[in-house]
């Protein structure tokens, strides 16, 4: 690159001198026209070079290429017509008439910046003695985008405006690099939106990828896999391959399309780069890929054919909107070697057109050469051949686009006002236009042609997006290019994709086909990356209880809210059971009949105490405390009632309230018969009036003291923080314990402990006292239906933690009955004994114990 700057300068100021002296001559063949105005064109007319074993340092290079493109040379056929057009139009440059210089560059960045320096240096073609002619306004190139990096990489410091009519390189648009690059044609940045839009509109997740080595399409898979990659779109090998690479390279990436499972392949690639590719697949039959295409090779000429539609048939692509051009057929049947016999490269279009070699005057035949010669009447005029098809124009039209943005930009620059203006007069001097002038006004150029294509470049140098979806179809046995559909961006970074599906033919007929690394996963299950692996390859694996997969490729399970649970296939979450002890299921059938018994013997029991409160065994039980005991206990076999049901917020404070009460209410009664059981005992040594101090009030002030005691901290409890209904999820996955919560812990276990306290100031009390002489010892049945009382309760507090969901409740509705029970048969059912059933000892001298069996 430094080489060839210095090139250029040495070049620059042999100009400045009066005379024009050429540093060297690269001997590379031109198509030329003189004129007020020079536009410079750089096309791979011959797009294979021959290598030369000359160096520069000994004599000028000689350039060698091969390999004639009829595309191409349309292209160039375009730019003269175009400029043919503007010259004959009196609104556009009127009294102005443009030139053009058109080099070779054989497809190689090398040759296209010989070329560049070459149209940059001024013309060979006339005298060295005389003034030079004007040098190019502005350059029409690169078909390739590493040309065109190397030509704009060249000119532009020296304000070189250059505009590219096929190179799509998003690194083009860097405009600190490459100031003066315009382009007529849409970068590939957009491309590789469309076509990323267009993988995850089909659905394909597993792809291969073929790039050029070089600028276009290293550059063009980047970006495709940076906009892929935000679908979750993965690629599973990246082939690179270039013209003059060996066959074995080739081969190499061959195999590689073989061993891969991918069913889908995006080659981003020119034409001349990947025909041998596709030669050689074609050559090894491999066929089921769906081809996706750069706009480089979508429509070429070659690849079209029939042979090649064996494999490559159904290839989808983007390439920019197609255009007529009125006249240009006539102008390109009218191309004649005997019209102007030097110009170049037109012996070969009309050799590969009419199938002979024309006899030019002058021209000097070899005699061992076998080419059919012309006879001078051939005419291209009613030729069929697909070069003169100008109704679908694409990057011809971006050729011919390009001069008219030029051209606009001189009109405006010289005439400083639009094309179309009444008044037209020069503002500038031809002389004295610089190219740095024709820069800026190409960066104003805003107008719409006569085939109503608005024409500007943003501030890239870039023209908006706009692309058709080809696919390619074998109708009538010719390989036909049919859209699809269509592809545009807007300012504002959005695009918008369309694609008629039932208009896509792949190969024989067949649908368009899926291309995936992995299954989709099915709903109930989610994606499990495999190590080492692209994203796109996982194994599917069922949801967790609890997670769901509604839908089919997840790549997570959805929990499930609190209240639910996930079914067997794990696509659906479905309530799950609310347990809580119910009244019409057995266990509840059998606790609520049990309470009742207890409830019903209570009530049994007062009645009996009530009728026969005169006699000895009752007097001598106290009757009063006796009733409040038996009141007592019909609420405490009652109260496990509140336990069943579902558990509400009334229910819930009920429930543990009531049980403290009663329970109080029950030992306090249980207490206060103690003492008078122990005072009555004390009563019975010599001056001892402590029974005369203990009497009915004094009992009734102590069960209401004591219980009142329990009732305020209850009442505390409800109003500080109350029990309350809660769903406990922790004992099943399936289903919900419905349970109260006690709401203050504290207040809970201060409740009972309170019982605890009573119960066991009873204990210690009657125990003191079990060894009275009576025969009728009520301190003995307290003693023994406490120790019922504590076990009970003692026993309790590990099955009631041990116990899952509904049972916990259970066991504290077994606690409350089964003390409750052991309550009321140890201190009433001796009593009721005798008096059902020895009603001989219901007298006050057995009572007294003065009566001895």
């Amino acid at each position: 690159m430094q080489r060839g700057i210095l090139l250029f300068l040495c070049v620059l100021s042999i100009n400045t001198v009066s005379g024009c002296e050429l540093f060297g001559r690269f001997d590379t063949p031109s198509l030329f026209k003189e004129g007020d105005i020079i536009i410079g064109g750089i096309f791979p007319i011959l797009n294979k070079e021959i290598l030369s074993t000359s160096t520069f340092d000994k004599e000028p290079p000689k350039v060698q290429c091969e390999g004639f493109d009829l595309r191409v040379f349309r292209w160039t056929q375009a730019m003269i017509f175009a400029i043919e057009e503007i010259n004959n139009d009196p609104a556009l440059l009127p009294n102005i008439s443009l030139g053009y210089r058109i080099l070779n560059s054989c497809a190689s960045p090398t040759n296209a910046l010989r070329a560049a320096l070459i149209l940059a240096s001024g013309a060979e073609e006339v005298d060295v003695s005389s003034h030079c002619p004007p040098a190019i306004s502005a350059l029409i190139a690169e078909s390739g985008s590493s040309q065109s990096i190397a030509v704009a990489g060249i000119l532009g410091p020296f304000h070189m405006p250059i505009i590219s009519y096929f190179s799509t390189c998003a690194c083009l648009s860097d405009r600190t690099k490459y100031p003066t690059f315009f382009r007529t044609i849409p970068s590939d940045y957009f491309q590789a939106k469309a076509l990323a839009a267009l993988v995850k509109h089909f659905g394909w997740q597993w792809i291969g990828a073929i790039q050029s080595d070089n600028d276009y399409g290293r550059n063009g898979i980047l970006a495709f896999k940076e906009e892929v990659e935000k679908f979750g779109i993965c690629i599973a090998f990246v082939g690179t391959i270039l013209r003059t690479y060996t066959k074995d390279r080739f081969l190499k990436v061959v195999e590689i399309i073989k061993q891969s499972s991918v069913k889908v392949i995006l080659a981003f690639v020119p034409e001349g780069d990947f025909y041998p590719l596709m030669k050689e697949i074609v050559n090894q039959n491999i066929t089921g890929i769906q081809w996706i295409a750069s706009e480089a090779w979508i429509t070429a000429s070659r690849p079209s054919t029939p042979e090649i539609y064996t494999a490559f048939g159904g290839a989808l692509g983007f390439v920019v909107q197609k255009m007529a051009i009125p006249n240009f057929k006539h102008f390109l049947t009218s191309i004649s070697p005997h019209t102007d016999t030097h110009a170049p490269f037109v012996r070969d279009f009309w050799q590969i057109m009419v199938g002979c070699m024309p006899v030019l005057p002058g021209a000097r035949t070899s005699t061992d050469d076998t080419t059919k010669r012309c006879t001078g009447n051939e005419t291209l005029i009613n030729s069929e051949h697909v070069f003169f098809n100008v109704t679908e124009l694409r990057v011809t039209y971006n050729v011919y686009k390009a001069v008219y943005a030029i051209a606009h930009a001189l009109h405006q620059l010289v005439f400083c006002q639009p094309v179309g203006a009444k008044t037209v007069n020069q503002c500038l001097n031809l002389s004295e236009m610089q190219p740095k002038e024709v820069i800026k006004s190409l960066q104003r150029v805003n107008f719409t042609n006569q085939f109503g294509d608005e024409v500007f470049f943003d501030e890239n140098g870039d023209p908006p997006a706009s692309y058709d979806i080809i696919n390619w179809q074998l109708i009538n046995g010719k390989v036909q290019h049919v859209t699809l559909g269509h592809f545009a961006s807007a300012a504002n970074g959005n695009y918008k994709l369309n694609v008629q599906e039932e208009k896509i033919v792949w190969r024989t007929g067949k649908t368009v086909p899926t291309s995936l690394c992995s299954n989709v996963c099915p709903s109930g299950t989610r994606k499990a990356q495999i190590n080492g692996k692209p994203i796109c390859c996982f194994h599917c694996v069922p949801c967790a209880d609890g997670t769901i997969a509604n839908s089919t490729g997840a790549a997570d399970c959805t929990p499930c809210p609190k209240e639910y649970w996930s079914n067997e296939r794990k696509d659906e979450c479905i309530p799950r059971t609310i347990e809580f002890l119910k009244y019409h299921e057995p266990m509840g059938i059998a606790l609520t009949l049990v309470s009742l018994l207890g409830a019903s013997l209570s009530l049994a029991t007062m009645v009996v105490f009530i009728n026969y409160r005169e006699t000895p065994v009752i007097k001598a039980s106290n009757f009063e405390l006796s009733s409040f005991l038996l009141f007592s206990l019909f609420l405490c076999f009652l109260c496990p009632l509140t336990f069943i049901g579902m558990p509400t917020v009334w229910t819930c404070m009920l429930r543990h309230t009531a049980f403290g009460v009663t329970f109080a209410l029950c030992i306090s009664c249980v207490l206060g018969k103690t003492i008078v059981v122990v005072t009555a005992f004390k009563a019975t040594f010599p001056g001892n009036k402590i029974t005369g101090q203990f009497g009915h009030a004094q009992q009734r002030i102590i069960v209401c003291s004591c219980t009142l005691i329990q009732i305020v901290t209850c009442v505390l409890w409800l109003t500080l923080n109350p029990p309350y209904p809660h769903m406990l999820f922790t004992y099943s996955n399936r289903m919900i314990v419905l349970e109260c919560n006690t709401g203050s812990e504290f207040a809970f276990y201060a409740v009972l402990g309170y019982i605890g306290i009573l119960a066991i100031i009873c204990l210690i009390l009657a125990f003191m006292a079990r060894k009275l002489p009576d025969n009728f010892n009520e301190a003995k049945l307290i003693t023994f239906s406490l120790l019922i009382f504590c076990a009970v309760w003692i026993t309790f507090i590990p099955a009631y933690v041990s116990s899952p969901g509904k049972f916990t409740v259970a066991v504290e509705i077994f606690a409350i009955l089964s003390s409750a029970f052991g309550l009321l048969i140890c201190i009433f059912a001796p009593k009721c004994y005798i008096i059902f059933l020895k009603p001989e000892k219901n007298t006050k001298k057995w009572v007294m114990g003065k009566i001895i069996k």
